[in-house]
């Protein structure tokens, strides 16, 4: 089970700022995180990857 925090996500989204970052993985259709720890909010790689092949395919890394 691979886990990705903001920092992840940011890379995996092409370089996008922090702000931006939070506001993505705020939104009602990203996926929910696994976990809030105290350095912040976890994901699963998975359903990150899943949801940048549906809404960022320019992104996915197939």
């Amino acid at each position: 089970m691979e886990l990705v925090g903001a920092h992840e996500i940011r890379i995996m989204l092409g370089g996008i700022s922090k702000q931006r970052v939070y506001v993505i993985t705020s939104h009602r259709n990203f996926p929910e995180p696994v976990a809030d720890l105290m350095q912040g909010k976890v994901w699963l790689k998975a359903d990150v990857q899943a949801w940048i092949k549906q809404h960022r395919p320019d992104l996915a890394s197939d």
